[in-house]
């Protein structure tokens, strides 16, 4: 197993790295505290929709569901009429898109008013974000900046969960070797948003790691019994038979629809070259096989890489495992992103930079019919798995790609 070093970086590097940060943070930040300026009808002026978007789905499903009222969320027209009795009759149509399980994380926050509900559902994830992260002992400022990024900030934004579940996945991943039962209670979890852990069964069988395996099988079963036991066991029939397919016909919706200007997946690219539903659906079969034999790769015990580089890779993948994904589930590419440029001497900072802002801009393509999003995850995966395969095949000038015979610039460390 090899370990990764971060490298000193040029004062110019540094001063166009921060550069690019403000420039993702202070449109973001504008733009959010914009959306705070509500109209007569209670939404927001800029968007028509609720200043915390999503977040309204969770707290509100899960205020149905402690008021003996969980069938609702299982009937669209109830659903849309009921939130439209709490927030305001304008409202446009929303959806309850989760499995029964995130009840359980919805319905404590519904005890609170919806917006301290939501600014501790945004800092509490974002908190979780970065006790997630720290195994990565990357320099403060990167951390931070992963903390801040635009993913985050997008995140924040929708009022999504991408926070909480790319803490999941990049806290688990990074917690198999040493703490194997954490890291499957953490997948266990995860199986809130299951889409998005594709590929980590196959970490696990690859890795033999099975107490993992064991730790994330029993917690995701407690999680489902707990489920029933709180909210009725009809749950689970009801998601499967009206959520499961309310989603997957947003989803085959044709393309484009409003909501898949932020969709970033190889279903969509797919779609947004004319291709139809059996070639799309074909197209994420080889992306998700590809995703699930690279990572497999990566997970044997013979496969020299770093610990925090593999997890990375993997959490990277994982958008491009899934026909269903949008750019508040981007956070590990910026935590990846971060990580790059943290190991690279010379860090292609233009590459960088464009993928870092991406989810600020990714509806603008969308909304031309260009879904080529996805592409992002993929080259930030291959980028960091690029030293590993060039390492396997005896590359040296691949291992360390930035020594040089004599240094003929002032470098300046980030700060550990």
């Amino acid at each position: 197993m090899t370990t990764d070093d971060f490298r000193p970086k040029t004062r110019l590097t540094l001063a166009a790295a921060l550069l690019v940060f403000a420039f993702g943070v202070v449109p973001a930040t504008t733009y959010h505290m914009n959306l705070w300026n509500l109209s007569a009808d209670g939404l927001s002026e800029i968007s028509g929709r609720l200043p915390y978007r999503d977040f309204s789905n969770l707290w509100a499903g899960a205020r149905m569901a402690l008021d003996g009222h969980v069938e609702t969320l299982f009937d669209p027209d109830a659903y849309r009429a009921t939130l439209r009795a709490m927030f305001s009759p304008d409202l446009p149509d929303q959806e309850w898109s989760y499995p029964p399980s995130m009840l359980l994380v919805g319905a404590p926050l519904a005890l609170l008013p919806v917006l301290p509900a939501y600014l501790v559902w945004t800092f509490g994830t974002v908190f979780l974000l970065h006790l997630a992260i720290r195994p990565l002992r990357l320099p403060a400022l990167l951390h931070a900046a992963a903390l801040a990024s635009p993913a985050v900030l997008f995140n924040a934004m929708f009022g999504q969960n991408g926070a909480l579940t790319a803490a999941l996945l990049i806290g688990g991943l990074l917690a198999v070797p040493k703490r194997p039962i954490l890291a499957g209670v953490l997948f266990g979890l995860l199986t809130a948003k299951p889409h998005l852990g594709i590929l980590v069964p196959f970490c696990l069988i690859a890795s033999r790691n099975w107490r993992a395996f064991g730790s994330a099988a029993v917690t995701a079963s407690a999680l489902a019994l707990a489920t029933g036991v709180a909210f009725g066991f009809g749950v689970w029939p009801a998601f499967m038979s009206e959520t499961r397919a309310l989603m997957t016909a947003i989803m085959e919706a044709p393309y484009p629809q409003p909501y898949q200007r932020n969709a970033l997946t190889v279903f969509i690219m797919a779609r947004s070259f004319g291709a139809g539903l059996d070639v799309s659906y074909a197209a994420q079969a080889v992306a998700t096989f590809a995703a699930i034999a690279a990572v497999t790769w990566l997970w044997m015990p013979s496969t020299p890489v770093d610990p925090r580089r593999r997890a990375l890779i993997t959490a990277t993948l994982a958008l491009v495992a899934t026909p269903y994904g949008y750019t508040y589930d981007m956070i590990p590419t910026c935590v990846a992103l971060a990580y790059l440029f943290a190991t690279s001497a010379r860090p292609l900072w233009p590459a960088y930079a464009i993928a870092w802002l991406f989810p600020l801009f990714a509806h603008l393509l969308n909304y031309r019919g260009i879904g080529i999003g996805v592409l992002v995850p993929i080259s930030v995966a291959a980028a960091l798995l690029a030293p590993t395969l060039a390492r396997r095949q005896g590359d040296p000038t691949w291992v360390n790609p930035d020594i040089r015979s004599e240094r003929t610039r002032t470098v300046t460390s980030l700060p550990r």
